[in-house]
C-alpha cells in the first residue's frame, strides 16, 4: 500500500484572480504537526479563531491554478462553498484512521479493519 502525502482536488467554484481567471485545480499536502502549531502564534488567528482555518489552508495547499504560492489572502478571497470544500477535505485527509489486520475469530480468515480515530 503507497504512502500518500499529496491529494489533488478541483474547486466547484474556483478562485478568481485579479485578472478575472478561474483556478480550479490543486494539490493539498497531508498537515504536519507544525502546520497546526504555527498558525496559532499569528496574530490575526489570535484575534479572531475563525482565521485558523485560513492560515492552515495556505501552508497546505501547495498548489491552485497557476498560484504555487497559496497565500492567506488567496484563501481568505475564496468563496464560501470552496472554502467550506477544502476545509472538509483538509479533515478527511488528515484524520487518524489506521488499517489493522484482524483475524476471524472463527474461521482465522486474515483482513484489513479500518479503525476512526486511534483508541475508540
Amino acid at each position: 500500500m503507497e504512502f500518500k502525502t499529496e491529494y489533488e482536488f478541483m474547486l466547484p467554484r474556483g478562485y478568481v484572480d485579479s485578472e478575472g481567471n478561474v483556478h480550479r485545480h490543486g494539490v493539498m499536502r497531508l498537515a504536519n504537526a507544525k502546520d497546526e502549531i504555527v498558525p496559532l502564534n499569528d496574530l490575526r488567528v489570535q484575534r479572531n479563531r475563525a482565521y485558523l482555518i485560513i492560515v492552515l489552508l495556505s501552508r497546505v495547499i501547495t498548489k491552485l491554478g497557476a498560484i504555487e504560492d497559496v497565500s492567506a489572502n488567496v484563501i481568505e478571497n475564496l468563496f464560501a462553498g470552496d472554502l467550506r470544500f477544502l476545509e472538509e477535505m483538509y479533515n478527511r485527509i488528515n484524520e487518524d484512521e489506521s488499517m489493522v489486520q484482524v483475524s476471524c475469530p472463527d474461521c482465522g480468515h486474515r483482513f484489513e479493519r479500518e479503525y476512526g480515530r486511534l483508541g475508540e
